[in-house]
């Protein structure tokens, strides 16, 4: 069986860049704890605020974190409030000096993480996987998407077999290193059990800023 790699994991050093930014010799094991356990926490803080992805770059006793969000402003609060509140928390969860950014996802149809997990509400207000997949899909090429394939699995409608039903629009070419293809998975929590969530946008090809000579 033809097994697909990790589309993001595949172009870091190429195309994409990491999303924890530091260097580390003896305490690399405690560093990596800690951001599983900040990226948990504003996961979970966070959940109604369309956070796509989150930026951990360090210096000395300093974090920089960036949150890559559809909307800012759940993320900021009433003049600065919710952020003000997340960073007192960051503060005491790590000990550190915590700083936060926040960037605005222009158009959420293209971002993966953000499709996810909107098929994934849908299915668990039991809209049909179908309609879920195909309207995300329209959007998603509306919005500009050179390509997209979404894929659903599990108890499909309730089903007693598990199955998997993907639909996809476009190319999206995966063996292409220079195409910005954006991927992610999410979960839905239906009365049949868990369905996962899979979609890979292809937003076009990144071309190379210097000649190589």
């Amino acid at each position: 069986m033809g097994q697909k790699v990790h589309p993001i994991g595949l172009r870091i050093g190429i195309i994409k860049d990491w999303q924890s930014k530091w260097y580390a010799e003896k305490d690399y094991a405690d560093l990596l704890h800690e951001d599983i356990k900040i990226r948990e926490y504003l996961e979970n803080r966070l959940k109604t605020a369309a956070v796509s992805s989150i930026e951990i770059e360090r210096a000395a006793n300093r974090v920089n974190i960036t949150i890559h969000t559809g909307k800012p402003g759940m993320v900021i609060g009433k003049g600065g409030s919710e952020v003000e509140a997340l960073r007192k928390s960051l503060n005491a969860l790590t000990g550190k000096k915590v700083h936060i950014n926040i960037v605005e996802i222009k158009k959420v149809d293209l971002d993966a993480k953000l499709v996810a997990e909107n098929i994934a509400r849908q299915l668990e207000n039991r809209i049909s996987f179908r309609r879920a997949q195909k309207q995300a899909i329209q959007r998603a090429m509306r919005a500009g998407a050179k390509g997209i394939k979404t894929q659903v699995s599990g108890r499909l409608g309730g089903a007693d077999i598990a199955r998997a039903e993907h639909y996809s629009e476009g190319t999206v070419p995966l063996h292409t290193l220079r195409a910005d293809i954006d991927y992610a998975t999410a979960e839905a929590d239906t009365t049949y059990g868990k369905l996962g969530v899979k979609v890979w946008i292809y937003r076009g090809e990144v071309l190379p800023t210097k000649n190589d000579k």
